[in-house]
């Protein structure tokens, strides 16, 4: 009876593991960004690592559920259920999620509305591409090839997806200004790629809702 905990232990340590791969990995480049964003004196480059740090927030509140359960589990603590503190970390993670898509229409609309403004082509797509990179390491990392019934780390997963798709969408935006000088395209596309992670987020908040709620199989 015993070794049936273990798979799920072992899979909890292999998830905490990956997690903590993309915190410190994006951290690295987060830091990085803002270095040389302050050194050349580049808003976008600045602008990218700050807005990368976001994510690394949210992905080490990933990280630190599982080093928390981690502990519970040692502890051998039967009074706290450690896959609803995972699920309560993915659910704040989806609320962060959604924080973030907000934030990309509010964003969104002030271009839309704000004068034109000289686009530094090449340093943009450079900081864009070097995101869009980092993130697909990250999301192939954390990709669970077996399903995502481990909502903490499927949240870690959307939070570096999202990452990726604004960076595409960034890139797609600053070939069509920098080509037909099509301006506005960047703006569309932020909103389309905001009302994709507003789904992703809904998602995410209903099912970890969903598991919150649940009563525990072992209730009377």
């Amino acid at each position: 009876m015993e070794h049936s905990h273990k798979p799920v232990n072992s899979t909890k340590s292999q998830n905490e593991k990956k997690t903590a791969f993309v915190v410190l990995f994006s951290a690295a480049t987060m830091v990085l960004e803002i270095i040389f964003g302050l050194f050349s004196k580049s808003m976008a480059l600045l602008a990218d690592g700050i807005h990368m740090g976001s994510h690394v927030l949210a992905i080490g509140l990933s990280w630190g559920a599982y080093i928390l359960v981690r502990h519970l589990e040692k502890k051998d603590t039967h009074q706290v259920d450690t896959e609803k503190v995972l699920s309560l970390s993915a659910y704040t993670s989806g609320i962060l999620l959604l924080v973030f898509a907000l934030f990309i229409l509010v964003e969104a609309a002030e271009r839309f509305f704000s004068p034109a403004v000289e686009i530094r082509y090449t340093e943009a797509m450079i900081v864009a591409a070097i995101g869009m990179v980092v993130n697909i390491i990250c999301a192939f990392v954390l990709h669970d090839a077996h399903g995502h019934q481990d909502y903490n780390r499927h949240s870690a997963y959307l939070h570096v997806l999202a990452d990726a798709l604004t960076s595409l969408g960034a890139i797609f935006g600053l070939i069509c200004a920098m080509i037909w000088n099509i301006i506005w395209i960047d703006t569309l596309v932020a909103v389309v790629c905001s009302l994709v992670i507003i789904r992703w987020a809904k998602n995410l908040l209903f099912d970890t809702g969903k598991a919150l709620t649940s009563q525990p199989s072992n209730s009377l």
